[in-house]
């Protein structure tokens, strides 16, 4: 089995992707950041999530704001008030040991071995590439779900221009793409196309699932028209599970950081020798444009029924 970490501002999807990477990995710790919540309710969620599924998987607490900026408002309207639909009450405390430390320990324990998985803000992620500069050699793969390259329409989900996790902290997006860190990015292009219905999710049997996805589902209803979900988070388990689902481009990418476009994620467009190359001296990256939606979908739920 694959070893991972997920790192994750935790909210409805990414607890359906914290399901599905414990079903299928070794899953050495959950990082956790703001986001979806604030990072004290992330960490709290972890622990509730892990209670409900009998497991002892560690959770650390990461960054509680971006590099650089004000946090955005919270994603209430979404998942609810806790970020996981209001339906439990949760009795865990937001004690947790230091998230950053861990992926920078874990990579060091296993050299080569780690794949790390972002689901949300990438600030945990610069913060480790800040302080351990060999990170990219240590790391296996890092798998970001995150930013959007205009796919069928698929430009931004905060603005006409951003993704969500791209736009809470750009600065940090900016800076992972400007490394040498073996990434590949699942952008909003393919997670869009994967939706799950509500009856596909009582379908999995699973009463934590079922029960935080309900309000989800009532803001995808209202505002959205479907009644259903988009699991956006669950596809980087999906893409290290399987890769030749996806078809891929390799690119150089960058990061808007301010005005009309802050939080866009860029990629050249062109091959020409241009004489002011604003990507020069960046790596290439992985990126998704495309999914075997059917495959992807119906191998997802069927192992999230698996006890």
């Amino acid at each position: 089995m694959e070893k991972i970490i997920i790192d994750t501002d935790i909210g409805v999807d990414d607890a359906i992707a914290l399901r599905y990477g414990m079903l299928t990995c070794d899953v050495l710790g959950y990082t956790c950041s703001y986001g979806n919540v604030a990072v004290e309710t992330a960490v709290k969620n972890c622990k509730l999530a892990m209670s409900k599924y009998g497991s002892n998987i560690p959770v650390f607490k990461g960054a509680s704001r971006p590099l650089s900026r004000k946090p955005l408002p919270l994603s209430t309207h979404i998942h609810g008030k806790d970020g996981l639909g209001a339906y439990y009450d949760n009795p865990f405390d937001a004690e947790a040991p230091d998230a950053v430390h861990f992926i920078i320990e874990q990579a060091r324990k296993y050299p080569g071995e780690v794949n790390l998985l972002t689901i949300g803000p990438m600030t945990n992620l610069a913060l480790a590439l800040n302080l351990c500069p060999e990170l990219p050699k240590l790391l296996k793969r890092v798998i970001s779900m995150g930013g959007a390259f205009g796919t069928d329409g698929n430009c931004g989900n905060m603005t006409q221009f951003a993704e969500f996790n791209i736009y809470n902290d750009p600065e940090a997006a900016d800076l992972v793409f400007a490394s040498e860190l073996p990434l590949v990015v699942v952008p909003l292009d393919v997670t869009h196309r994967i939706l799950i219905t509500d009856k596909q999710i009582a379908s999995t049997n699973d009463d934590f699932m079922v029960n935080i996805s309900a309000f989800y589902i009532e803001f995808s209803k209202k505002f959205e028209k479907f009644a259903g979900m988009c699991v956006h988070d669950a596809q980087v388990v999906s893409y290290l599970l399987y890769p030749e689902k996806y078809k891929t481009i390799d690119t150089r990418i960058a990061v808007s950081t301010s005005g009309y476009t802050d939080g866009q994620t860029i990629r050249p467009m062109t091959d020409y020798n241009v004489p002011d190359d604003k990507f020069k001296g960046r790596p290439n990256h992985t990126v998704c444009l495309d999914v075997d939606v059917d495959f992807i979908r119906d191998s997802m739920l069927e192992t999230l029924k698996m006890k």
